[in-house]
């Protein structure tokens, strides 16, 4: 009984780690193939899906050279989404179009540096076409779930990084939303 327990504990445990495993290497085979799609992009491909199958492409590059942040940011803020990187909020203004754009992450993988952002902060995304917009953050803020005037168009120029709160939490979603906003660092650019 104890052999037969022993051996069912050890093919429990490495169907774990194979799970464990494969979720990690489906991720950064997910990032490679983002990556490929945006080469793609810069090239000329409009919307140039990371695998067939997806409901997704990279709309911006979005890093942080003092914190060593370079993500893709995606379209979409979907959980489909979500799951491959920061995405896009649907309804709001396109990277650097000018308006109010909405970035959405998750708050314990690619959002988690979120935490780590001071006002002054610089944030830059680039566009597929190879234009940048720099930003600097003016405020962070914990709001309800349900104030959606970070989400409106206000006629200026705004980036705004939003993810679950808080930070450490253990059940996921939660009632309560961190929210970044910066300006354009120069605004002088047009549109």
């Amino acid at each position: 009984m104890r052999k037969l327990l022993l051996i069912a504990l050890v093919i429990m445990s490495a169907v774990a780690l194979i799970q464990g495993g494969w979720i990690h290497a489906k991720a950064m085979l997910a990032q490679y193939l983002i990556a490929e799609s945006w080469a793609e992009q810069r090239l000329g491909r409009a919307r140039a899906k990371p695998w067939p199958w997806a409901d997704t492409w990279p709309v911006a590059r979005l890093q942080v050279p003092e914190l060593g942040i370079d993500q893709f940011v995606l379209a979409g803020a979907n959980g489909r989404v979500l799951a491959f990187g920061p995405g896009h909020i649907n309804g709001t203004a396109m990277p650097a179009s000018g308006g109010n754009t909405v970035i959405s992450g998750h708050r314990d993988t690619h959002f988690r540096w979120l935490k780590n952002l001071k006002n002054g902060s610089h944030i830059t995304l680039t566009m597929p076409d190879g234009r940048q917009v720099s930003y600097v953050v003016k405020n962070r803020q914990v709001i309800s779930m349900q104030d959606t005037w970070a989400l409106e168009e206000r006629g200026i120029h705004l980036l705004r990084l939003l993810t679950c709160y808080p930070f450490d939490a253990v059940m996921p979603g939660g009632s309560r939303r961190y929210l970044v906003t910066a300006e354009v660092e120069q605004p002088e650019i047009t549109f």
